[in-house]
């Protein structure tokens, strides 16, 4: 016999009605997030996740962040497809609301709303390509002069308190605190969270090393928005650990000048829009830092325990990132679910 014609093949021959459309297989983009931080619930759309900072971002999804629903792309559809799934989140929910709120309130401020005009409105005319000799490159490609920026300074702390030897704070034969040492941890916190001031520890570590990239640091920041005399902007204890989280968000001094009442055309500080362009460099890049602060630390009397003095050991690790806020509606809500 010849050889079997292409048509007889078993191959060939299966209809091509039968072949299954993975092409319509793509997961389905997330419009909108449920999140549950321990234990409250927050409704977010996708477009404000995304321009939250990335050092925030690694906190609130450390295993990564799916922005798609992979179930949908290999079901049927049908009535379960506006469900969203709750994501649980190991992060502090009145620091989610406070950057969440600072977030919102800077894009409303620079790009307006339904009722309110917007700084960017005003200085529109600054992106018509031209170049200055003090300014650089084009005007159209200098990001600070379309989009809101935010210095994000983060900082989580880990103490060590070490008790005075004669004490009765001790470990047991596990390792364990007992409850003369679980009280001195406990009021170490309290002493610590009450030190709001952002540059004190940092400051104090400049005069003892003689830093003089800190020292720049410091000044840098300072220059660029911060004030010497700033405090955290939020700072918290977390839960059943001694460390502390604080965060600071302050809008980045562009050197961009809007007069009151546009009474003048909106100016440019080259000198501080220079040193603002510094700080692109940390723009989705954060930046960290680490030391160790020793401290002695006079603990008050209370009820049950006399004064002390103990060692107190605090482990510092700082975030430093810039924030570019692009124009988008900011939604978010609490959300509250049976």
């Amino acid at each position: 016999m010849a050889a079997a014609s292409l048509s007889s093949s078993p191959i060939t021959q299966v209809s091509q009605h039968a072949v299954p459309a993975h092409t319509n297989l793509q997961p389905q983009l997330l419009t909108r997030l449920f999140l549950d931080l321990r234990g409250k619930r927050f409704e977010v759309d996708r477009e404000t996740i995304m321009n939250l900072p990335e050092s925030v971002l690694l906190c609130l999804f450390p295993n990564g962040l799916v922005l798609s629903r992979q179930s949908v792309a290999l079901s049927d559809g049908g009535d379960g497809e506006e469900d969203e799934e709750v994501y649980g989140v190991d992060f502090d929910p009145e620091c989610f609301q406070f950057v969440l709120a600072f977030f919102r309130n800077a894009s409303e401020t620079f790009y307006g709303t339904a009722t309110t005009a917007g700084l960017f409105g005003a200085q529109q005319h600054l992106l018509d390509g031209s170049t200055s000799p003090d300014f650089g490159p084009a005007a159209s490609q200098n990001p600070l002069l379309s989009k809101q920026a935010i210095i994000v300074l983060r900082e989580e702390l880990e103490y060590f308190s070490i008790p005075p030897k004669d004490g009765a704070a001790a470990t047991d034969q596990n390792g364990l605190a007992n409850d003369p040492l679980i009280d001195i941890k406990r009021r170490s916190g309290d002493y610590l969270i009450e030190k709001r001031n952002i540059f004190t520890a940092l400051q104090r570590n400049v005069n003892k090393e003689n830093n003089v990239a800190e020292q720049h640091l410091i000044d840098m920041l300072c220059m660029s928005g911060f004030n010497r005399e700033d405090e955290w902007g939020f700072r918290a204890l977390e839960p059943s650990r001694c460390c502390i989280s604080s965060i600071a968000l302050v809008l980045l001094k562009t050197g961009i000048i809007h007069h009151p009442n546009g009474e003048k055309p909106v100016e440019i500080d080259y000198p501080q829009m220079a040193t603002a362009q510094k700080l692109l460099l940390f723009w989705r890049k954060p930046a960290r830092k680490c030391w160790w602060d020793g401290i002695d630390v006079d603990l008050p009397a209370t009820a049950d325990e006399s004064a002390k003095t103990v060692k107190l050991w605090a482990r510092r690790v700082w975030t430093l990132e810039l924030s570019l806020v692009c124009l988008s509606v900011y939604h978010w809500q609490p959300a509250n679910y049976n």
